[in-house]
């Protein structure tokens, strides 16, 4: 999953690619570079200093994008939180909902996700970190309540993928431990999603700023593919999907 933020804030890449052209060049660049699924998103939701934007300007952003990125041929993924804005991005052609509230902040989410039979990206958050938790309790116990919401709307399960939400609500080491321990959450029977890219946690462990964290966000990614990832979101795609491919050649040897 190949990540296309069209923002001026997000934590990584903002204001890279809100130009329209720019943002379909770098849509077309990551499809070639082995990309399934593009991500698109129109709000930052970076954990730190992040400013929320009404319905109107998440769409202004996403309009002269999305049906271009469509076009393109491979699936497309909203991410938002907010269910007016997805359902207007399901209408214009994308087919995939990416919550990083997992259904549980904005109230007309499931419905709208189960009246579209489109897959869902439950994601795992908190408004606050907190040290003081067993943060796999925590991730279980609101996939629970995520998954309770979502049987309740009529979504289907084979139409529901997990999120542990690195970098989300979550203590630098409690994001390391979510990585450790992801296949904890094989449990739940369903896929498992997995953006660490360039996370925070990788500048704690190794001092870098976002776009010198390549490195780090591979190594997280293979160990996560390693315990369970079934969709690794990252914005270094074709880096990405090389150390993937290498790791599956040699484990084949075995």
């Amino acid at each position: 999953m190949g990540v296309l933020n069209v923002t001026p804030d997000s934590f990584s890449d903002g204001g890279q690619f809100i130009a329209p052209e720019r943002a379909l060049a770098q849509a077309r660049r990551m499809i070639a570079e082995g990309a399934d699924i593009i991500d698109i998103g129109a709000e930052s939701t970076r954990p730190y200093g992040a400013q929320p934007i009404p319905v109107e300007e998440e769409q202004k952003r996403l309009e002269p994008v999305l049906a271009a990125v469509v076009a393109l041929g491979v699936p497309v993924s909203i991410d938002s939180m907010k269910s007016a804005v997805v359902a207007w991005a399901l209408d214009a052609g994308a087919v995939i909902a990416n919550d990083v509230w997992g259904l549980q902040r904005d109230g007309g989410m499931a419905a709208l996700v189960a009246q579209h039979r489109s897959p869902i990206v439950i994601m795992h958050n908190r408004d606050e970190a907190d040290a003081t938790i067993d943060i796999m309790k925590d991730i279980a116990a609101y996939f629970e309540r995520s998954l309770a919401i979502a049987a309740k709307a009529g979504i289907a399960t084979e139409n529901i993928v997990l999120d542990p939400g690195i970098g989300f609500g979550k203590t630098q080491h409690q994001s390391m431990t979510a990585l450790a321990r992801l296949d904890e959450l094989k449990v739940f029977k369903l896929p498992l999603l997995v953006g660490a890219s360039r996370k925070r946690f990788i500048g704690v462990i190794s001092p870098s700023e976002p776009h010198q964290r390549l490195g780090g966000s591979i190594a997280a990614h293979l160990l996560a593919a390693q315990r369970g990832a079934r969709i690794i979101r990252t914005h270094d795609v074709a880096e990405t999907v090389q150390a993937l491919r290498v790791a599956a050649a040699i484990e084949d040897k075995r």
